[in-house]
């Protein structure tokens, strides 16, 4: 017995056949869509996907974008690359949300063309295909906008006049007229529109500098925000562009730790900044003897002028006495006994500090609290901020919390500081975070900085994470700098300008102060917990090689984009030689470092003469920017030799044959 027949849906068949096309793997496309991909505003935007049909017909597609605050799509014509693969771009202009997607369709004019001149290097009769050929147009014509029906109306006129109508409508011209004006067969839209969130330049390339404003101050004097302004010339001679400091907020008293961590603290000892609150105000208020916030105002408006923007610690923690404590206790974690429970990540116990929690009575008010945290800052000019732990937070509020202040300030940039699990750190990325820390710290090897960076730049973490190489932090004081001396700072400093578009260094480094406690990863005499007075003229400083690196970021914008990396093969495994290009720019630079700090190293290399499209005996004009010398490598192979103490790294400006070089 036959089974009952359905009921056709014919509506839904024919939607499901009007959709030929294909449009697969697009890239970026960040958890199918979950998550925006990360650009630049003023930077070319480049997505690409899988695109095909059934059959050999002719397609196209374009990347439609609409840009921050826009409700029309653009459409930007995509290019086919081969094995179906298509690519486009443009620009976004508007720091904010912007949204992308993809259409494709089939030309049947191109279609057309392309079938006749099969036909008639055939020798076949092809004067129905001229009919077919014009009722195409005829049919462009009626649904065409006024501006390409005119054009159309012309050739239609010229064609059914002509004596050779094959001529006419097998020309560019035409093909190129009915690629923007014909009818669009098979129309089909990739089905999502995918979030882009576009950011100020700053958040790809920008050059940090660490310091305490407390310890700017004279021999055992607590610095103020009058200290800081004397000091900013002396950052921005650097060439830096960020200054950012950690907390600048009242310090605990209860549980106050002394110098090197100590448990006991002495009357005059100023305490961890980062044990936040008492009773003279918390995440909003100023150590007093700091100054007051309309100083605080003045610095900010000082650094401005000096072109440097200000960035603040957001450190969530508190101290035990903080405010918020009387005031909210439901905000924070209590024992059995009455106490409040301290911050612990076993077996570290933070005796001076106390954690809020994220849920049950908290919220949403803690959640909504925090977020004013941020927007008094802001208000005070304040646009970048450095997250103390974040992967210890609710990914939820970190969600939340920087849509919801990007909603009306998109210029605010979030630096994630996450040494973390690989997969924790990107999904900080995910939701919304500008930069992160990252493992360059703990990469040494050719080996690792050769894995590492191909991981950041050729896979999709390239679309959602913008890495801040950090040479050391308050908190870290690399094995590797503290065995090093000077060319391993040398070395460190090179590494981080150039192999990431964002760098940073704590305030010491540029003269290679690494006493560690021994044994361990952290500073003796740590100015986490004590005021430290520096001489920022201290013999063996590397303040030149700092000024040298920044004027080169400067300069040179192969450097401002730091997915444009590629290792070259260099024979040697101390010897990491890596190139950084922009061909829009005219921007070629290559770079040879020596990582081993003690002995001098020498190696034969290859120069890249395939990215011109030279042979391998051709010749290339070669710049050394340390010497300031210009010359001609001559071949593929050339040799090279690098001095730790002398000379650890090398930095060349390479010239394409066809630019003018007088």
């Amino acid at each position: 017995m036959m089974g009952r027949r359905r009921r056709i849906d014919a509506a839904n068949i024919m939607r499901m056949a009007q959709a030929r096309i294909a449009i697969e793997g697009v890239q970026p496309e960040i958890d199918a869509g979950r998550f925006a991909a990360a650009a630049i505003a003023g930077d070319p935007m480049e997505v690409s996907a899988d695109i095909f049909s059934d059959g050999h017909d002719v397609i196209r597609a374009d990347l439609m974008f609409r840009d921050v605050g826009k409700r029309n799509f653009q459409e930007y014509e995509m290019h086919f690359m081969g094995n179906d693969r298509w690519v486009g771009e443009f620009v976004p202009t508007t720091p904010g949300k912007a949204q992308y997607t993809i259409i494709a369709w089939r030309d049947v004019f191109a279609t057309w063309q392309a079938d006749i001149e099969k036909r008639i290097a055939a020798g076949q009769n092809v004067g129905l295909e001229i009919d077919e050929g014009l009722l195409l147009i005829k049919s462009a014509h009626q649904h065409a906008k006024p501006a390409h029906r005119q054009m159309l109306e012309r050739y239609l006129r010229k064609a059914l006049n002509a004596d050779d109508q094959l001529e006419i409508l097998r020309s560019a011209e035409l093909l190129s007229l009915m690629s923007r004006a014909g009818i669009r067969e098979n129309l089909t839209q990739y089905p999502r529109e995918l979030d882009l969130t576009v950011e100020r330049p700053l958040a790809a390339f920008s050059a940090w500098y660490e310091m305490f404003p407390r310890s700017q101050g004279g021999m055992d004097q607590h610095g103020t925000f009058d200290d800081v302004i004397e000091r900013l010339h002396y950052v921005r001679d650097l060439g830096f562009d960020v200054l950012y400091f950690p907390p600048i907020h009242p310090i605990g008293l209860i549980n106050r730790k002394g110098p090197n961590n100590n448990l006991t603290a002495g009357v005059n000892d100023p305490g961890s900044p980062y044990a936040i609150g008492n009773s003279e105000g918390g995440h909003t208020a100023i150590h007093p003897e700091l100054g007051s916030i309309g100083d605080f105002d003045r610095l900010v408006a000082a650094a401005t002028d000096q072109g440097l923007e200000i960035a603040l610690d957001f450190a969530i923690q508190c101290a035990p006495d903080h405010p918020w404590i009387k005031e909210h206790p439901e905000w924070f974690d209590w024992r059995p006994d009455g106490s409040i429970k301290y911050a612990e990540n076993p077996p570290k116990k933070y005796q001076d500090i106390v954690n809020v929690h994220f849920y049950g009575d908290a919220i949403p008010d803690l959640w909504l609290a925090l977020r004013d945290v941020i927007l008094f800052w802001i208000d005070h000019g304040i646009k970048i901020f450095r997250v103390d732990n974040p992967h210890t937070k609710p990914f939820p509020f970190w969600e939340w919390l920087i849509s919801d202040i990007r909603a009306s300030n998109p210029e605010v940039i979030f630096l994630s500081e996450a040494f973390t699990r690989p997969k924790v750190m990107k999904h900080l990325a995910k939701l919304g975070f500008t930069q992160s820390y990252s493992y360059f710290t703990w990469r040494n090897t050719k080996a690792e900085l050769t894995d590492y960076l191909s991981e950041l730049t050729t896979t999709d973490a390239k679309y959602i994470m913008r890495p801040n190489f950090f040479t050391n932090t308050p908190d870290i004081n690399p094995y590797f700098l503290q065995t090093s001396g000077r060319p391993g700072y040398r070395t460190r400093l090179i590494l981080a300008g150039t192999l990431a578009g964002n760098y940073g260094i704590y305030n010491g480094f540029e003269f290679c102060e690494g006493t560690p406690i021994p044994g361990r990863e952290e500073y003796l005499d740590s100015e986490k917990y004590q005021l430290r007075h520096w001489d920022f003229d201290r013999p063996g400083h590397i303040k030149d090689d700092i000024r040298f690196l920044n004027t080169l970021r400067t300069e040179n914008p192969a450097l401002r984009d730091f997915t444009n990396l590629r290792f070259y093969n260099a024979w040697n495994d101390q010897i990491l030689y890596y190139g950084r290009m922009d061909e829009r720019q005219e921007s070629w630079l290559l770079f040879h470092v020596n990582l081993d700090p003690h002995n001098v190293q020498e190696c034969h290399f290859e120069v890249p003469l395939w990215e011109f499209g030279l042979g391998d005996d051709a010749s290339i004009e070669v710049e050394d920017m340390i010497a300031k010398t210009r010359f001609t490598w001559n071949g593929k192979i050339q040799w090279l030799k690098l001095d730790p103490q002398t000379r650890p790294y090398a930095v060349w400006r390479l010239f394409a044959p066809t630019r003018n070089l007088t």
